[in-house]
């Protein structure tokens, strides 16, 4: 039997998607909006709690990102793993498989007892994050026809918003509680279970079976090299670690390349590459991918430490840190849901990439000028205007991708730009964590020497409590001393994104608009 007598005789059993009433999608897909709102409620309200989960389990800065990392890692390396799995197996229980993995790390996480526990949980809980992210917008991808697929790319983002307006005020309550930092993990939990139950009743998509082939050594050459690269850059430079011009940086940093050169020669060679090069190298697909990758590195870098900068520099407790985040979580909300409903009436997608891109990198120029001291309203006006730029760019992106590939290959391609956008923000949280921890520790060292609390070369070794965050161990005048440190690095943070995001934006003014098709 062909490839397309085997399409028509699925559709004659189980019924053409592309004539789905909007009711019956929605319906459909209502288990995957709650699986997508559980994944993000787990980072969100990981982000908020993280300074006080730093402080209990006696954390440095470099393990504040690695808890952030760990699990943005694991979904990057997975995701197009997950991606190709669902062009070749039944997303529905690809699907289901993913949210056991999910709750699985949750569980881990919550009974963490040491750093160490708590990072090989993330990893779990990010190996689910990354099956559940491919397998939304593959789902999305299978049974809307993309001139439709904008309003309910807007639903996605509108939960998206939500989940990131409610993880940090719901993380901020439950760490305020009696209830403790534990419970930010474990309340995804009953989320997630419920979104199976949801998945089961109400998602049917039709399967069609294909000659499978994995390329599982695409799959470890993008974990091993990715993995082995972030590595390097959060430790490259750090005190007891190694430095720029050493052994150690000329066997990661080499060693890497040689991997991504062996897997760029794998990948063209296999017949299901797990990162297809036909795919990525098209001109959309590519500028597309770039801009994720510039994309990634703000989205990620912002939410973890504008809470941090609440907590510490500003003394907002995670509450009050939940609710000083709003401004871009109404942005992002707004973006979403406006240029998702437009884009379905008028069918034009790329205006709005433009204006987004423009809005961020605006709004985090301004971010970057931030201080521990800097009025309130100057960063809420930052927030705002990136969250609404995010809200316009990150489901138009891969809505503008899924509009130029075959429905086949709308899994892998989709999975592509989300796993390069979580390497970029991986990659940016490790950087920006590392430069944010090195400017931390060069600022406490100075006003530990004006304040002739240290010798003028430091060798008291006061100075490198600068990357810890065990705040309630620190002497009074040390920790006033660290949180307005933090505060003024932190602005270094947002101004490197800025300057990364104007590269997007140059992707994104020449991608070319290809009108959306009508039907799947």
């Amino acid at each position: 039997m062909s490839e397309q007598q085997s399409v028509d005789l699925t559709r004659e059993r189980h019924g053409d998607q592309t004539q789905m009433s909007q009711k019956e999608v929605l319906r459909s897909i209502t288990g995957v909006l709650a699986s997508f709102f559980a994944a993000m409620l787990a980072t969100t309200i990981v982000a908020i709690a993280l300074p006080t989960i730093m402080d209990a389990l006696d954390g440095t800065q470099t393990d504040f990102n690695w808890v952030i990392t760990a699990a943005l890692l694991a979904n990057a390396a997975t995701t197009p793993i997950w991606g190709k799995l669902a062009d070749l197996f039944d997303k529905k229980k690809l699907l289901q498989i993913s949210i056991v993995i999910f709750v699985t790390g949750s569980v881990l996480a919550g009974f963490a007892i040491n750093i160490p526990m708590l990072m090989s949980a993330r990893v779990i809980q990010g190996i689910g994050m990354g099956g559940l992210t491919a397998m939304g917008m593959a789902v999305i991808g299978t049974v809307i026809p993309p001139r439709e697929r904008g309003k309910y790319s807007g639903y996605f983002g509108g939960v998206m918003a939500a989940a990131t307006a409610g993880g940090p005020l719901l993380g901020g309550l439950i760490v305020d509680s009696p209830l403790g930092w534990r419970w930010t993990f474990f309340i995804g939990i009953p989320i997630a279970i419920i979104s199976m139950w949801l998945i089961h009743k109400t998602l049917h998509i039709a399967h069609i079976p294909r000659k499978v082939y994995i390329d599982w050594a695409g799959a470890v050459l993008v974990t091993i090299s990715v993995s082995v690269l972030l590595i390097w850059v959060s430790y490259v430079g750090k005190e007891g670690f190694y430095e720029f011009n050493s052994w150690q940086t000329y066997a990661m940093v080499g060693g890497s390349l040689v991997l991504i050169a062996l897997l760029l020669w794998v990948e063209g060679r296999v017949p299901e590459p797990v990162i297809p090069l036909r795919i990525i190298a098209t001109r959309t697909t590519a500028l597309a991918i770039l801009a994720s990758i510039s994309i990634g590195v703000a989205m990620f870098g912002s939410g973890a430490f504008l809470g941090q900068y609440f907590q510490v520099a500003r003394e907002a407790s995670p509450t009050l840190a939940g609710v000083m985040t709003l401004p871009m979580i109404a942005g992002n909300l707004f973006g979403s849901v406006f240029s998702g409903q437009l884009i379905s009436r008028f069918g034009r997608w790329k205006i709005f990439l433009v204006i987004g891109a423009i809005l961020n990198v605006g709004a985090l120029g301004l971010l970057g000028m931030m201080s521990h001291d800097t009025n309130y309203w100057i960063l809420a006006t930052g927030m705002f205007f990136n969250g609404l730029g995010m809200g316009f760019m990150l489901q138009n992106l891969v809505l503008a991708v899924q509009n130029t590939v075959k429905v086949t290959d709308i899994g892998t391609a989709s999975s592509s730009v989300a796993f390069f956008r979580a390497v970029g923000g991986a990659a940016g949280v490790a950087v920006l964590g590392a430069m944010l921890s090195d400017k931390v520790s060069v600022l406490v060292l100075d006003a530990l020497k004006s304040a002739h609390l240290v010798s003028p070369d430091g060798s008291t070794g006061v100075a490198a409590g600068g990357t810890s965050l065990n705040l309630t161990e620190m002497p009074p005048a040390v920790r006033l001393m660290y949180e307005n440190a933090l505060g003024d690095a932190t602005g270094v943070v947002f101004m490197t994104s800025a300057i990364v995001a104007v590269i997007g934006l140059v992707c994104i003014l020449f991608i070319k608009e290809v009108p959306l098709r009508r039907t799947v």
